[in-house]
């Protein structure tokens, strides 16, 4: 199944709905996806899907809809560093190794929530950013609650996949990370997410790896940059669910982000062929991020506000 959140040309509110012949089939009364998760997540998805198709509040073509973000407001947004190309690519451009803690654990970092948006919005520059960047990455919403997780059984929890893409000012990112703290404000302007939440079923017969063979690419202005593979993933979403559930509890709609996959950012591809080739960012521009079988996000990027001074 696939399922969406869109602004109802009906009533003007948000209308949760199920993807269905390229049509949403609008669930009457059911506003978030979080309403539909939780203990037997499953079961109420499927009985949903049933009921959307069966009885729908309206049927509205995807063409033209106006769509949010499957889960508008997640409770919380994990971001991981879970491809070992890029991290390697990354380190080695700049003369490093990766350090062995990336081999031992799964890193993360939060990002925020209500800089949430939907597959086209429009993304402002950072404030005071002129390095800014995309990162191609395949996220998991979190079906039902759970704590201190087993990897081999994790992935139980995952209710669906998305594209996921982390806006980053680059140059923000680096000057905070100096302090020995963050990312911060270089990662929390804004955070995209294509149109489906895609059930894991859907996606059964491409598993390969660690986990799935799914072709992920990217384009900037219609120019190929991007280009990697989900089954490429060192961290399996069952390893990274059972980290990030340890000594806590993942919640219904919590978002587990992979992290780039190689070659998915500016910052690697500046790194490695120069930034005359690979220039950052800048209003005007036109992104396109795709991860077959499981959705795109199309947006443009415009001027962001001016920097107001601390002091």
């Amino acid at each position: 199944m696939r399922w969406s959140t869109y602004l109802s040309p009906t009533d003007g509110r948000a209308h949760v709905a199920l993807s269905h012949d390229e049509r949403l089939f609008g669930l009457r009364d059911v506003s978030s996806l979080l309403e539909l998760l939780g203990d037997g997540f499953e079961e109420r998805l499927a009985e949903a899907g049933e009921r959307a198709l069966r009885d729908p509040f309206e049927v509205v073509e995807e063409t033209g809809a106006h769509f949010l973000a499957p889960v508008p407001a997640p409770p919380s947004i994990r971001d991981f560093m879970a491809f070992e190309e890029h991290v390697k690519t990354s380190r080695e451009a700049l003369g490093n190794r990766v350090d062995p803690v990336w081999y031992e654990l799964p890193l993360f970092y939060f990002s925020n929530p209500a800089a949430t948006r939907g597959p086209h919005d429009d993304i402002p520059v950072s404030p005071g950013s002129a390095r800014f960047d995309y990162e191609l990455e395949i996220a998991a919403v979190i079906g039902r609650a759970g704590s201190d997780l087993h990897p081999d059984r994790a992935e139980s929890h995952v209710a669906g996949y998305l594209v996921m893409c982390d806006w980053s000012a680059r140059d923000l990112q680096e000057q905070e990370m100096r302090g020995l703290l963050g990312p911060a404000k270089g990662k929390d302007g804004a955070t995209s997410f294509s149109r489906h939440l895609v059930t894991p079923d859907e996606l059964a017969p491409h598993r390969a790896g660690n986990a799935y063979d799914l072709t992920m690419t990217a384009e900037v202005n219609g120019r190929p940059y991007s280009r990697g593979n989900v089954a490429t993933i060192h961290w399996s979403f069952g390893e990274l669910l059972a980290y990030a559930s340890r000594g806590t509890t993942l919640r219904p709609g919590d978002v587990l982000g992979s992290g780039t996959v190689g070659t998915g950012c500016i910052l690697e591809l500046s790194r490695v062929h120069g930034a005359d080739a690979f220039p950052w960012l800048r209003p005007g521009d036109q992104v396109r991020l795709e991860v077959e079988h499981v959705g795109v996000i199309e947006s443009t990027v415009v001027p962001g506000p001016p920097v107001v001074p601390l002091r």
